[in-house]
This record gives structure tokens, C-alpha cells and sequence, in this order.
């Protein structure tokens, strides 16, 4: 298997070859999105589709290097998730990767240009990316849901009242696992008599209480879908490459040795329970559940077929 930690510079000019024409086109994009941001309060649904159009375009690009001229081969597996169907996304974060499993399912059901994903509050201060972001409708949260609530209120609203098409997706565990992280969560489930899943951090779960909450107001938000997320390299569980490597690495799952799989498991909104306590336990017991095929998984290998 070759090793591409020993980077040629042959590589990383293959690299800025293929990425270049991309940033250029990104920059463009969020000044195109930031030039929206005034729009936005007299046209909301103008400026949503717009921006979802352009974000797509992003999007399909940068997964269009990674999966076709690098070669990773994406494996989907479980529930079949509806064309066009508005959801709330939840799923494990590792790596930079992540975004790209997500995105590949996102293809598949047509709705990439749709994705939103929690950003963090202080992006809107940066110019042309934060406020692309902002534009697009992105929730903008701080770590304190309680400092949120307002702001989160009035982005909830709009999706409700206006039936605004959307995957909103959060990585629950709110930060990439890492091995001391998962010590430390381990540690903290124990001192709470709390289940602590194999594999992942334990979930974080206002940000998902609120957003089921509120969207499970909105008649067009069907469902949950519940993402497992994992990665391999020869005998390495969870070994995911980095970001420049997904973006200059050649022929990624055939001689580098990656596999790249993600799980999808569908669950109709109306049978979440309705407490908040009820939805921190079912949140917390999908995170088992996903912990358990995440050990299956390194016990067996994936082999299902790339999506």
C-alpha cells in the first residue's frame, strides 16, 4: 500500500491544479451570496433558492474531485432515503471526509444545494465567507443554546412558515472525535450513569431537542436521518485522510487503500417521542446503536456496494 504521508512535489502540484479553478469559483460564490444579504429580508425565498443553486454548484464540484478524478469510492448503505424529502440530519464527525459522505447522499436524493449545517455565530463578522453563510440561511449558534435561543427562533420560523426545502444537519457530538476526547467522555458518562457508545463521543443534545422541536411543526420535515460514519485503511479503524490529501491524492480507495462508507437509517418524525427528556434518550440510544455497527463494521470490513 503506498504511503502518502512522504507528499511529492508532483503531488501537491497536482493538487493546486485541480483545487485552484475551485477556490477561484468559491470566492466568486461568497461574494455572490454576501451581494444576497440584503435581499434577504425583502425576498427570504428568492434568496434561498438562489443560494441553494450556487452552493450545489460548490459542492458538486468539490465532491466531483474527491470521487471522480481521486478515485474515493463512497460505499451507502441502509434505509433508502426519499427524493426531495426535508429532514434533520444527524451524524458522527471524525474528519473532513465527513462532508463528503454526507454529500454524497445528498446527490443522490437531490438535495445537496439544500444542505445547511450549525455554523458557528462568529462567522457572520467574516467577510464574503460568514456572510455567505448568513445568506444562505446557515443557523448561526454559539456554544450556549441559551444565548442562541432568539436567533435560532427566528431561523426555525422561516423554515416552518415558508416550507423552505432542507437537509439541517449537525454533527451531534459537536466536536471531531479524537482519542482523549473519548477518554474524557467516557469518564464523563461514567461520573452521570450514563451508556457511553463504542467509537464516538457521547451526543450533545439541546441542539437536537430544539431543532426537532421546532421543525416537527413544519409539515414538508418528514423525517430524521440518523448517519454512521466510517472509514478503514488496511487494518486502521477510522482512518480517514486529510483535507489536502482527499483534494490531491490520486486513485485514493484502489492504491492508497481508503474505504469510505456511510450508513443511513430513516426515522418518520412522528414517531420521535415528544418530551425533551424523551428525545435526549432517543437520541442517546441511536448513538449506541450506531457505536454497535461501527464495531461490526471493524470486525467485518465493509462490502456493500459504493453508492
Amino acid at each position: 500500500m503506498p504511503d502518502i504521508t512522504h507528499r511529492s512535489l508532483i503531488r501537491h502540484v497536482r493538487g493546486l491544479v485541480l483545487t485552484a479553478p475551485w477556490l477561484l469559483y468559491l470566492l466568486l460564490a461568497d461574494v455572490a451570496l454576501s451581494l444576497m444579504l440584503p435581499l434577504k429580508p425583502l425576498a427570504p425565498e428568492l434568496v434561498y433558492n438562489l443560494s441553494s443553486r450556487l452552493a450545489g454548484s460548490v459542492w458538486s464540484w468539490i465532491q466531483f474531485i474527491f470521487e471522480r478524478l481521486n478515485g474515493a469510492q463512497i460505499v451507502c448503505s441502509g434505509d433508502e432515503l426519499p427524493a426531495g424529502e426535508s429532514a434533520i440530519v444527524v451524524a458522527n464527525h471524525l474528519a473532513w471526509c465527513d462532508f463528503y459522505m454526507i454529500q454524497a447522499l445528498a446527490a443522490r436524493t437531490g438535495m445537496l444545494g439544500r444542505c445547511r449545517y450549525f455554523a458557528k455565530r462568529q462567522l457572520r463578522l467574516v467577510p464574503f465567507l460568514g456572510w455567505g453563510l448568513w445568506a444562505m440561511g446557515m443557523p448561526m449558534v454559539s456554544r450556549s443554546w441559551l444565548k442562541d435561543k432568539s436567533g435560532l427562533d427566528r431561523a426555525f420560523a422561516g423554515l416552518v412558515s415558508r416550507r423552505l426545502p432542507t437537509w439541517l444537519i449537525s454533527f451531534s457530538e459537536a466536536t471531531r472525535f479524537s482519542q482523549e476526547k473519548y477518554l474524557e467522555s467516557q469518564a464523563w458518562c461514567k461520573r452521570t450513569d450514563r451508556p457511553h457508545p463504542m467509537h464516538l463521543l457521547y451526543p450533545r443534545t439541546k441542539g437536537f431537542i430544539a431543532t426537532v422541536q421546532h421543525l416537527r411543526k413544519a409539515p414538508h420535515v418528514r423525517a430524521v436521518y440518523d448517519l454512521a460514519i466510517f472509514y478503514r485503511r488496511g487494518s486502521e479503524f477510522q482512518a480517514a485522510p486529510t483535507m489536502w490529501d482527499t483534494l490531491s491524492v490520486p486513485r485514493l480507495s484502489s492504491e492508497a487503500g481508503f474505504q469510505f462508507h456511510v450508513h443511513a437509517r430513516r426515522f418518520p418524525i412522528e414517531t420521535l417521542p415528544h418530551t425533551d427528556a424523551e428525545l435526549a434518550t432517543w437520541l442517546e440510544q441511536r448513538w449506541i446503536e450506531k457505536g454497535e455497527w461501527l464495531e461490526a463494521q471493524r470486525l467485518k470490513g465493509c462490502k456493500e456496494v459504493p453508492c
